[in-house]
């Protein structure tokens, strides 16, 4: 199928895209697992330490780029509230299951605290970074594609990220850890991830260009944000 030129009025107006559910099920797996599995973890590799989740929470912005790219601001717009309410929900059923108390002869209570048991100021930084970056990186994006009028795809998916990571890292690091690292590994720390996430985006545009022109293909449109309402405080598309 042909590719068909949308506003995302019009795209509005589509009932159901055919791939954009699991394109929405990724996104909000990789994001709750990044979060989940990575962010307790870190890890040594050639003398430079680092999260275990900096391999793989970056895979959300470029699925995020991807949302934007294929189905316009609108539909990534639903999908950061969807990611939003599970991290939430991730966050109040990690601190229920943390404190409930521990069954006679069970002794994996210590390791569930050590692993799920994380620090509130360090969830909800998490939580407002993303909201943050994410809506930044889809606002980019979409302002971008109609300046460069749909072409140099490379341009706004490395651009947006470093707009929305930089939002992200702004937020999240001095959030989460102002007053308990010193401010110059505060500052470190942001920088290095930032620039890491920036470059790991950058690494994965061959394979964005890939999937985006077979969503396109698959769906048949080609969606660009002009006369969109940009506020993030809507969940209908």
């Amino acid at each position: 199928m042909s590719e068909k030129e949308l506003s995302a009025v019009e795209a509005s107006s589509i009932r159901q895209f055919r791939a954009f559910d699991v394109v929405m099920a990724a996104f909000v797996a990789i994001l709750l697992l990044s979060n989940l599995i990575g962010a307790a973890k870190l890890s040594t590799l050639g003398g430079f330490t680092f999260g275990a989740g900096i391999l793989f929470f970056p895979i959300g912005y470029v699925i995020g780029d991807v949302l934007t790219e294929v189905y316009g601001y609108a539909h990534a717009r639903r999908c950061i509230w969807v990611g939003f309410a599970a991290l939430i929900f991730m966050a109040f059923m990690s601190w229920v299951v943390v404190s409930l108390p521990p069954a006679a002869g069970w002794t994996g209570q210590e390791a569930y605290e050590s692993v799920f048991g994380q620090v509130p100021r360090i969830v909800l930084a998490s939580i407002v970074a993303f909201w943050a970056g994410e809506f930044v990186n889809s606002f980019v994006l979409a302002r971008m594609k109609i300046m460069t009028a749909g072409k140099y795809l490379w341009t706004r998916t490395i651009g947006s990220t470093v707009f929305g990571q930089a939002v992200d890292s702004l937020i999240f690091y001095p959030l989460a850890f102002y007053g308990v690292w010193s401010t110059n590994q505060v500052l470190t720390v942001m920088l290095t991830n930032w620039a890491l996430k920036v470059s790991w985006e950058a690494v994965l545009t061959p394979v964005t260009y890939m999937v985006v022109g077979w969503l396109k293909r698959h769906e048949g449109v080609d969606i660009f944000d002009r006369h969109t309402d940009f506020t993030p405080f809507k969940t209908a598309v």
